[in-house]
């Protein structure tokens, strides 16, 4: 066997041991690199009588092409085993439940999404949504809304007081959010058209109040406004926050010291099984409370009552919740039960609009 076949068979059985890459690449480099085996035989092929060179170049460049060709495949089987090793440790189960993440296991708290749906349908119509502090002082709370000294809703077994101060007065947890009202009054010249959502405070509890609730009141002030406006206000609100093409509305005479005169609004309704449904049915039900502004609100925060005039609405937050998406206990809603959310709660991407629906 020539010298040039030895090497060639070697290298060859060198290529056929090998199990790495690593290694498979120091085997090319020892035997086709500048200083390789093969690459040296080269360097003699000056040194031949010029009849033995065409025939000694020809033994050495097939010595390299089937060296190249059995690199290449070595190369290959290696790279095929080492995936295969690769998808062997790296494998996933997908008969596994997929992990959602906290953008699908989250939840918008349905007060918060009825807030929403509620800002929406007035913002169409309008309205600024104003804010006031959850600690209101006398004034604001009471005196600025017409309520006398004597009125149950002052008394400490139905209002939360904080503890007196040196002149003998007392902060207050705001009984209603009427004092966004007042502040919006003080604070900006008429047209003025407002809602004012938030939290609110009374001491009571049971299946359907609880001690701290969330109300959004109206406010509409301005020269001409009377009551046909505010039946029209506030039927649109009802039709679209109920999602239905009609609502019958009954008005029925009653008394609020911060309206003169003051109705409620009864709508009628039927249920099936646990369900009530707005805008059906012989049955009424009371949901929310109006008047026209009492000319004594309007004197108290500097407006001239002779010159103008406005409505009032309010309505309980958590009400309309339990109403529209069905949950019996209004306590639960403040319970922090996490099985509940989930099941009342709305994903964080279901933003309600009026384009796409409201309870999407």
């Amino acid at each position: 066997m020539s010298e040039i076949k030895q090497l060639e068979t070697q290298i060859l059985a060198a290529i056929k041991a090998s199990d790495d890459l690593a290694d498979l690449e120091s085997i090319r480099v020892s035997a086709l690199g500048k200083k390789g085996s093969v690459s040296a035989l080269m360097k003699g092929l000056g040194q031949l009588p010029p009849q033995e060179r065409k025939s000694f170049g020809q033994q050495v460049n097939g010595v390299k092409q089937a060296l190249n060709q059995a690199l290449g495949d070595k190369k290959t089987a290696l790279a095929d085993i080492a995936l295969a090793a690769r998808l062997a440790s790296e494998s996933a189960d997908v008969t596994l439940s997929v992990r959602t993440g906290p953008m699908a296991e989250g939840r918008i708290h349905p007060i918060s999404q009825v807030m929403d749906e509620i800002n929406e349908i007035f913002a169409d119509m309008g309205f600024d949504i104003a804010e006031g502090p959850d600690i209101e002082d006398d004034f604001h709370n009471f005196t600025a809304l017409n309520i006398p000294a004597e009125h149950p809703a002052r008394q400490e077994q139905d209002t939360f007081y904080f503890p007196k101060r040196a002149d003998g007065s007392s902060l207050v947890l705001r009984t209603h959010t009427s004092p966004v009202q007042i502040r919006t009054m003080l604070s900006r010249k008429p047209p003025i058209r407002i809602i004012a959502p938030g939290r609110v405070y009374r001491i009571d509890s049971d299946q359907t109040h609880t001690p701290m609730f969330h109300q959004v009141e109206g406010l509409v002030i301005d020269e001409e406004t009377h009551m046909g406006h505010l039946k029209w206000v506030l039927e649109e609100f009802l039709k679209a926050f109920f999602e239905v093409d009609n609502v019958q509305m009954r008005f029925r005479a009653n008394h609020f010291p911060f309206t003169e005169p003051s109705m409620e609004v009864d709508v009628r309704y039927k249920r099936v099984g646990n369900e009530v449904r707005i805008g059906e049915g012989d049955e009424w039900m009371e949901i929310l409370g109006c008047g026209m502004v009492h000319p004594n609100v309007l004197k108290a925060v500097g407006y001239d009552p002779d010159q103008l005039q406005g409505f009032a609405f309010g309505v309980g937050i958590d009400r309309l919740a339990m109403l529209k998406y069905g949950a019996p206990d209004l306590r639960e809603f403040f319970a922090g039960d996490m099985r509940w959310l989930k099941h009342y709660g709305f994903g964080v991407l279901d933003v309600p609009t009026l384009a796409g629906g409201l309870g999407s």
